[in-house]
């Protein structure tokens, strides 16, 4: 059974992640990691060396100011208003970009390409990626680059995972994350039309402690093209 979205649920369940993570964003300097685990694992050179990228699901903006200062243009996309107004008073003055929308909604609309697109933790995480990654490719530049990563899937519990806003009491406002092992992440990427695609679990700098699921995938550096110019 497909999972059943409630974006006014899930723009509830971010607006107060925005709320809770506020003093993060006000007193954070820039930074980019792709783990959960401060000074571990690689940075923002799985990137490239990218003229433009975008952050899908873009949360506090402290990777993408990074980049910002770095010279590159960003643009970030997230789903809570709250959060959108937040890191567009902190990090508007990096020269990065924000953008209040669901991410199927603005990937389907705009116009704009990118070089690279990334989500660290974010929107690649929490939204189904048949729909997802075939809308990244259109929006990627030639040779350009999709990285993401999230926590490894639970063995054994694959596809959606529903997430209830914290306590199991009160309305239910939920979430659904798409957890899947490496292969299965590299089967979905190619068949969305990514030339190359690498997907491992870098473990945590403890023994036993929750690795981070690591995803790379490029784009072919020519394609065919629908009849809307896209990319195929």
């Amino acid at each position: 059974m497909p999972a059943r979205h409630d974006i006014d649920s899930e723009r509830e369940l971010w607006d107060s992640f925005a709320e809770s993570t506020k003093d993060k964003v006000f007193r954070s300097d820039p930074v980019f990691r792709w783990t959960q685990y401060e000074g571990h694992g690689p940075g923002p050179e799985l990137l490239g060396e990218p003229a433009s990228a975008l952050e899908i699901g873009c949360g506090t903006g402290l990777a993408l100011a990074c980049l910002a200062q770095k010279g590159v243009t960003a643009t970030g996309v997230d789903l809570s208003p709250v959060m959108v107004a937040n890191i567009t008073e902190r990090w508007g003055s990096s020269g990065a970009r924000f953008v209040c929308a669901e991410v199927l909604d603005h990937l389907s609309s705009t116009t704009e390409t990118y070089d690279a697109i990334y989500s660290i933790f974010g929107a690649a995480w929490f939204t189904d990626p048949a729909k997802l990654l075939p809308l990244i490719v259109k929006r990627l530049n030639p040779g350009g680059v999709l990285a993401f990563s999230h926590p490894p899937a639970i063995p054994g519990a694959y596809g959606p995972q529903g997430m209830y806003k914290g306590g199991f009491a009160g309305r239910a406002t939920y979430a659904y994350r798409y957890s899947y092992t490496p292969r299965k992440w590299e089967g979905l990427l190619r068949r969305a039309g990514f030339q190359e695609a690498n997907v491992r679990v870098l473990d945590a700098p403890e023994h036993d402690h929750i690795g981070t699921l690591i995803a790379r995938a490029v784009v072919g550096r020519t394609s065919a093209s629908d009849g809307d110019g896209h990319r195929t």
